[in-house]
């Protein structure tokens, strides 16, 4: 069980290029982790689609992964006008990097995270995010456990995403 990693990438790098951003980057998730593969790769594949070319750091899906990840971004491609972070905490660093390297959210560069957990509310601007459906696969984890325990045969299930608009994109 899992939610839509493919799919919700895919909106929110979608979501930055009708924007108008060009040169959009991401600060991916530990590649031994699914979720920061299967999202990595929905970024890759959206910018090959237009042409684009990537601009990758990995973090480890903690605040200050994201502001080092978001520092070393800023200095490989200091024209870079977009960041989509595998995770709301390494977006919530990216935010504080660009704060303290003078660049302006979302003017200069536009910021979107993935998670949509709480804090992303309330960060300055309030953070662009995918939306998982934690609820859902909450439940959706009870049903598969109990049909196993009735010996009903386990099939994958995905869960949609949603990108949910705020300030920083």
């Amino acid at each position: 069980m899992d939610n839509d990693n493919v799919g919700g990438a895919a909106q929110a790098v979608r979501h930055l290029l009708e924007g108008g951003r060009r040169r959009i980057a991401t600060i991916s998730g530990p590649l031994d982790m699914s979720a920061a593969q299967d999202r990595l790769g929905a970024y890759r594949e959206v910018l090959s689609e237009t042409g684009r070319r990537s601009i990758v750091s990995i973090g480890d899906f903690t605040r200050v992964s994201g502001a080092e990840a978001m520092a070393q971004l800023l200095e490989d491609d200091p024209a870079l006008d977009a960041v989509f972070a595998a995770n709301d905490l390494m977006a919530i660093g990216a935010l504080r990097a660009l704060r303290r390297s003078g660049r302006r959210v979302p003017d200069d560069v536009a910021v979107v995270g993935y998670d949509d957990i709480e804090a992303a509310l309330y960060t300055d601007p309030p953070l662009s995010t995918v939306r998982s459906p934690m609820g859902e696969q909450a439940a959706a984890s009870a049903r598969l456990l109990l049909g196993l325990l009735r010996g009903e045969p386990a099939e994958p299930v995905i869960l949609p995403t949603r990108l949910v608009v705020r300030e920083s994109s």
